[in-house]
């Protein structure tokens, strides 16, 4: 059995997927605020390490046209990865979000412009369709979303998306869509730090439905895009060290006993680190730890 495959799997629809995935954001520095300045991730380092994650068995790759800066594409370091790879691996992307060419945030994508951003994102992947594709809402605040998903629903009957999920919503959302096709994953920021999907009810609703319930900023919390910091949780440290296991490593075991239904997409160009990611999948916490974790923080270290 492969590292990834500890945690068990789950199907994003008919597409079978080990519960430990790999968030490609970080490859090309911060795909979400540019990271001009930053120094370009190496390509053939980057083709490595996607290639080191798939013989661990990661078998989901999160992704989005949106993720680049000056030098480099997410989508584009998965195309090359995926061209020399032979197994099968599960591309999840997302549209909504648009920036121009040199990073800049423009307004959200309006229902007719989402297949020119579909059509992008095969053109960058190299694909004939997309596995999955997940439409990210402006927000909360956001009131329907049935025309942008109705939109994402015509390009999947056309043959070109398989599967569609959400990202940024609340559970008003996901009934919304589920009107219209079938949602099988639900995006949102997530971990011990950040709860409003518990909160809203989402995670146990993604749970009734069979749908997947895939945080992001699971490790990072509220520090989101910002590189991973030193752990200030005295709860996280004490099973950390229970376990001999990393504070991230904890926070990702958390997150997975949340229920069988949640992924994890924890991102990072460190090799290292990647790994740890990985075998948190085979992390057992108790029933008293994830007590002591679920309760408010009780100081820091």
């Amino acid at each position: 059995m492969s590292a990834a495959a500890a945690a068990g799997t789950w199907k994003l629809g008919d597409l079978e997927v080990n519960r430990i995935g790999y968030g490609a954001m970080r490859l090309t520095g911060n795909g979400m605020l540019g990271n001009s300045d930053g120094t370009p991730i190496d390509r053939d380092g980057a083709v490595a390490l996607l290639h080191s994650a798939f013989e661990q068995g990661v078998n989901h790759i999160d992704t989005a046209a949106f993720y680049f800066s000056p030098l480099r594409s997410a989508n584009e370091l998965i195309n090359r990865a995926l061209s020399s790879w032979y197994g099968d691996v599960v591309v999840v992307t997302k549209v909504g979000p648009v920036r121009d060419p040199s990073g800049e945030w423009l307004p959200a994508a309006r229902p007719d412009q989402l297949r020119g951003q579909v059509e992008e994102n095969l053109r960058q992947l190299g694909r004939e369709y997309l596995d999955v594709v997940n439409l990210r809402a402006n927000g909360p605040g956001t009131a329907s979303i049935a025309e942008h998903f109705g939109a994402l629903a015509e390009l999947r009957e056309a043959g070109l998306v398989r599967h569609l999920g959400l990202s940024a919503v609340l559970p008003e959302h996901v009934a919304e869509a589920q009107t219209i096709a079938p949602v099988v994953c639900v995006q949102n920021s997530y971990g011990l730090d950040w709860r409003r999907a518990d909160e809203s009810g989402l995670v146990d609703l993604c749970g009734e439905q069979g749908i997947a319930f895939v945080p992001f900023f699971a490790v990072s919390g509220r520090r989101r895009e910002a590189a991973a910091d030193q752990e200030h949780d005295a709860r996280v440290h004490s099973v950390a060290d229970a376990h001999h296991a990393t504070p991230a490593q904890v926070r990702l075991a958390w997150t997975l006993h949340r229920g069988p239904h949640v992924l994890a997409i924890p991102g990072t160009t460190n090799p290292v680190h990647l790994a740890e990611n990985i075998a948190a999948g085979s992390l057992r916490l108790t029933e008293e730890e994830r007590a002591l974790l679920d309760r408010p923080d009780e100081g820091t270290v």
